[in-house]
Formats: C-alpha cells, sequence, structure tokens
C-alpha cells in the first residue's frame, strides 16, 4: 500500500482493490450532520475502555491513554477546533483516527470487542435521553406559564365553543388549563419513552456480540442505562425509540398547533380577545397597518415537518431485514430536526405564553351572543321538575323568541320567559348571568373560578414534584 493511499485508506480498505470514488463518500458520508453525537460518543467510548481495561481485554496504561486523548479531542471539539474529514465518513472514524494520531496503538485498541453498528445506536440512545430529558424540562417550563396566565384569568369569562360555535360561558382560565393537561399527557409520554430509550446496545458489537470477556451490565451501570439490549441482532438494528419518540413528539406537536390555531384567531381583530407581544409579531412589506402572529402560524407549520418525519422513519424501517442496514443511517436527520424543532418550539411558547394580554370585555361581549346560557335555563327547569326534554325544547321556543326580537334571555322579562314555562319564577335571573353559569359548574374539572384555582393548585404541585 502507498503511503498516499494509506493516508485516505478507510478501516476496511484492505478488502478493495480501488478507493472509493468522491462521487460515493459525499453520498455516504453522514459526518456533516453525525457530528453532533460527538461528545456522547466519547462519553461512550470512555465506558467501553473503562470496562475493557477492568475485564483485563487492554491494559490500564491504554486506558489511562484514551483517556488522555479523549480529553484533548473533547477540547478541541468544544472550542470548534476539531477538523472533521468527508473521507473518514461519519463521527466514529474522525474520533478515532485523532485518537489515533494522540495516543498511538491505545487508540487503535478502543475499537476491540465493539463495532459501529453497536457504538452508533449507543450514541443515539444517549442522545435522545438527553433531549427527552431538556424537552421534559421545557413543557415544566411551559405548563408553569401557562398556569401563570391561567391565574389571573380564572375569573374571566369567554365564550367557549362547539363546532365553533356559541356553546357556553367557560373562564379563560379553564380554557387555558385545557393546554396545560395536554402538555402534561405529552410529558407523560416522553417520559414512558425516556424508559426504552434508556437501554445499552452496546456489546452486540456488529450483530453477534463479541468473543471478548465483556461485560455490558457494567458499561450500563456506567453510562447510567437501566438495562441492556438482550438480543444482539435486535439492539444493533432497532429503531422504535426513534419511531417512538417522533410520535411523542408528533402528538406534543398536534396540541401546539391547536393552542396556534387558537392564538391566530384569538388575536384577529375581528375576534380580538388577545394581543401577543409585538417581539413574536411581523409586519407587512406593503399594509403598514399589519401585525402577523407569525410565531404561532409558524408552528402550525412545523407540526407537518414533525408528523413527515415520523412517516419518513416508519417508511425507512418498514422493509429493513435483520440486522443492521446502510438504511439506518437515514434515521439521524429526521430525528435531530425533530428534536431541534421541538426544543425550539417549546422554548418559544413558554416566552410567547407571558408575553399574551388578554381583552376580557371583548371576551365577555362574545360570551353575551349566541345565547350561551340556555343550558343554564333548561337545567334550571329541570330542578323545578320538568323532564329534560320538555326543558330543551321549552328552552329552544325561547330562544327562538329572543332571536326575533334580537335580545338576550337574560334581557327578556319574568311575565315573557313564563310564556315558555310556568316553572319560571324571578331567581331565573341568577341563572342566566355569565357569572352564574360558571360559578354552577363547581366540581372537579368544572369551569367555576374556584375549581379552576383548585385545578392550579393540583399543577403547581405537580411541577414541584
Amino acid at each position: 500500500m502507498t503511503d498516499q493511499f494509506a493516508k485516505k485508506a478507510e478501516a476496511w480498505s484492505a478488502r478493495f482493490s480501488e478507493p472509493v470514488s468522491d462521487l460515493v463518500k459525499r453520498y455516504t458520508a453522514s459526518v456533516f450532520f453525525d457530528k453532533r453525537l460527538a461528545l456522547f460518543d466519547i462519553q461512550g467510548s470512555l465506558a467501553h475502555a473503562e470496562m475493557l481495561a477492568a475485564q483485563g481485554i487492554i491494559s490500564a496504561a491504554d486506558r489511562a491513554e484514551i483517556e488522555r486523548g479523549m480529553a484533548q479531542i473533547r477540547s478541541e471539539i468544544e472550542a470548534g477546533q476539531f477538523e472533521w474529514l468527508l473521507d473518514l465518513e461519519d463521527v466514529h472514524l474522525n474520533i478515532e483516527k485523532r485518537l489515533t494520531e494522540l495516543v498511538g496503538d491505545a487508540g487503535k485498541r478502543l475499537h476491540t470487542g465493539r463495532s459501529r453498528n453497536d457504538q452508533v445506536a449507543t450514541d443515539i440512545r444517549l442522545y435522545m435521553r438527553a433531549a427527552i430529558d431538556d424537552i421534559l424540562a421545557l413543557l415544566r417550563s411551559l405548563r408553569g406559564a401557562l398556569t401563570d396566565l391561567a391565574e389571573r384569568n380564572a375569573d374571566t369569562i369567554m365564550p367557549g365553543f362547539t363546532h365553533l360555535q356559541v356553546a357556553q360561558p367557560v373562564t379563560f382560565g379553564h380554557h387555558l388549563l385545557a393546554y396545560v393537561e395536554m402538555f402534561g399527557r405529552d410529558a407523560e409520554r416522553m417520559a414512558d419513552t425516556r424508559r426504552r430509550v434508556n437501554r445499552l446496545p452496546l456489546g452486540a458489537a456488529a450483530l453477534a456480540g463479541t468473543t471478548f470477556p465483556i461485560d455490558r451490565l457494567r458499561v450500563a451501570r456506567t453510562l447510567g442505562f437501566e438495562d441492556v439490549c438482550h438480543n444482539s441482532l435486535d439492539a444493533v438494528s432497532d429503531r422504535d425509540f426513534a419511531i417512538e419518540f417522533t410520535a411523542a413528539a408528533s402528538v406534543l406537536m398536534m396540541h401546539i398547533s391547536r393552542m396556534s390555531e387558537e392564538l391566530v384567531t384569538w388575536m384577529s381583530p375581528r375576534i380580538g380577545f388577545i394581543d401577543i407581544a409585538d417581539r413574536f409579531c411581523t409586519g407587512s412589506s406593503i399594509m403598514p397597518q399589519k401585525k402577523n402572529p407569525d410565531v404561532p402560524e409558524l408552528a402550525r407549520g412545523k407540526t407537518g415537518r414533525v408528523y413527515g418525519h415520523l412517516m419518513g422513519l416508519l417508511t425507512l424501517m418498514k422493509g429493513q431485514p435483520l440486522a443492521y442496514n446502510k438504511d439506518n443511517q437515514e434515521d439521524k436527520e429526521p430525528l435531530f430536526d425533530t428534536v431541534d424543532t421541538v426544543l425550539d418550539t417549546l422554548r418559544i411558547f413558554t416566552d410567547m405564553a407571558s408575553g399574551i394580554t388578554v381583552k376580557p370585555d371583548n371576551m365577555r361581549a362574545a360570551a353575551l351572543q349566541g345565547y350561551a346560557t340556555a343550558t343554564d335555563l333548561a337545567d334550571y327547569l329541570v330542578k323545578k321538575g320538568l323532564p329534560f326534554r320538555d326543558a330543551h325544547e321549552a328552552v329552544a321556543h325561547a330562544v327562538r323568541a329572543c332571536d326575533d326580537a334580537k335580545c338576550d334571555l337574560s334581557e327578556m322579562s319574568l311575565e315573557r320567559l313564563r310564556e315558555f314555562s310556568p316553572l319560571i319564577e324571578q331567581d331565573v335571573f341568577a341563572v342566566l348571568t355569565l357569572e352564574g353559569s360558571v360559578a354552577a359548574r363547581d366540581h372537579v374539572g368544572g369551569t367555576a373560578p374556584n375549581q379552576v384555582r383548585a385545578a392550579i393548585a393540583r399543577v403547581r404541585a405537580q411541577l414541584a414534584e
């Protein structure tokens, strides 16, 4: 082998009679996106080296040299001084080459008892575990910010909608707590996914395990894994954890998108329930009066992007035989982009929640439209002894009369209301007010202000755990 060829040689080059073409190198290389795994690769390698030394597979001196070299490589990466080479294809070979430059044969011994197959699977799991922890912390912050806003608006009345039609009065605090619940379930899903992420594939080697007397459980303990992957074929080829994470991220982004849709709608001047702080909005290049809610709009769009990554990963895996295949290199970019999208979205939405200005007068005026207390009148009649279906019919006639007269139920005289049922008495007007309507929903999960405050206390206790 000539010196020139040796400089370009890959880890498997002795098997081949000609070097890989530059086009193939560019097509197959992953280093320029998987280099984000570098610190996790170092973390996994140090645990592997510690185990190899403990098992007598490499010497204590080799382990010390590996640790010294890895410390320098880490410093170079963190300082932005590490040279990433396309010829070396991926993050693993780049780090291994630099380690060998720094510590010689000890660097070459590091790969004993492992393969890039189980190495990359370990790196991704370490990365995913850290990403999920970041997401859980941000979900906690977002839930806290929304809870703060809900507490300030526990008594703020707005219309509740079904079919986008005014249905019944609710409080804005109660409405916001619905999203707090959604994001709470997202946190549960992420935490549950983390359990399956947190299993160690290292030790599976290429696909069949290794002949060296390794101690996989020792490595798992060192790296903080809860268990090892128990089948070597599955360990190197499994990407269920990535798909499961992206599925959980898709549900999370669906919740973000639902909230985004409401924020956009509420900010419209025709609705005018809220205003979003200027720092989250943009103007128009031609219409000087415009204030566009770009952040929630873009979040709706990014939701589709995350859905696409889920479909991409499912499609990537559906035709793969056991065990590892090069197809799996394509798991990283959609996975990384999903993580980046979710993290950025949660950060900006947490900040945006603190910059929402509520317009309670507009909310109240909207709640007075659409006969929002009609159900309360029906319930009132039922409590007076009228069967519900008869009460429903009586109130329907009253609403129709109000529609003709262009008035609200609360604006009708007692005499007029009694035309629809003789059971109606003076106390009906307490039922027909917006405040009376929301206060009457006084049970766990209801919109009554004291129940909203009780729900807020429960959330704060959860967040403090």
